[in-house]
């Protein structure tokens, strides 16, 4: 299929180095407060790892708490992402904001969160939702949808009083980040693209790059 005929055009002013904060978290934090207007699922990231043999995999997960200390999001720990970086701690994530013209790729370094940031987390989630984690093998071969649903049924029953508690195998992931790049489309593809990258003394330098 060619599909050399869809082309998408961007308007935007653009992006002066002037105009980004020296610090690339109040940057993120800057752009995110406009996304959260302007696009559908702002939280949404794709997050990319590796194997132990180098291969490649990405997926989309959700962005729940970003802070100095980095990106969180939360997985099953015995889950293929979370394989992939228990071998190679190494992660790259990618917000992109189409309505926006805009997107932030972010590279860093994943470790399980506290086991109690995962419990706080946890408990604020639906009910549906903690039952899900305690229902799914995530990244297993199924050999059909009837068996989630018959183990969801096990887990409601199992859990029909209280509080649910949080599984030993679920929780979460800080993404400390080693550099950010801030991408504004503008026409002709002649895109601005701002790299920040950390320095041993833990300070940002910002460099423009070429699209």
């Amino acid at each position: 299929m060619d599909l050399t005929f869809i082309r998408q055009g961007y308007e935007n002013k653009g992006l002066a180095k002037e105009e980004l904060n020296a610090d690339p978290f109040i940057q993120f934090e800057s752009w995110f407060e406009v996304a959260k207007k302007a696009e559908p699922i702002p939280t949404a990231m794709s997050l990319a790892t590796v194997n132990e043999k180098g291969e490649p995999a990405v997926r989309t997960v959700l962005l729940k708490l970003f802070d100095q200390q980095g990106f969180v999001f939360f997985t099953n720990y015995k889950s293929r992402k979370a394989v992939h970086i228990s071998n190679n701690s190494n992660v790259a994530v990618l917000f992109n904001w189409v309505a926006m013209e805009r997107q932030i790729s972010i590279n860093g370094v994943a470790e399980k969160i506290e086991t109690k940031e995962s419990i706080k987390y946890f408990l604020s989630r639906p009910r549906g939702s903690q039952l899900g984690a305690w229902v799914s093998d995530q990244s297993s071969v199924l050999s059909s949808r009837k068996i989630l649903e018959m183990k969801l049924e096990e887990m409601k029953r199992k859990f029909s009083q209280g509080k649910i508690p949080l599984p030993d195998f679920w929780g979460g992931y800080r993404i400390k980040p080693k550099s950010f790049e801030f991408w504004q489309g503008r026409p002709n593809r002649l895109h601005d693209r701002f790299l920040y990258s950390k320095q041993s003394d833990e300070s940002w330098t910002i460099d423009r790059i070429a699209p």
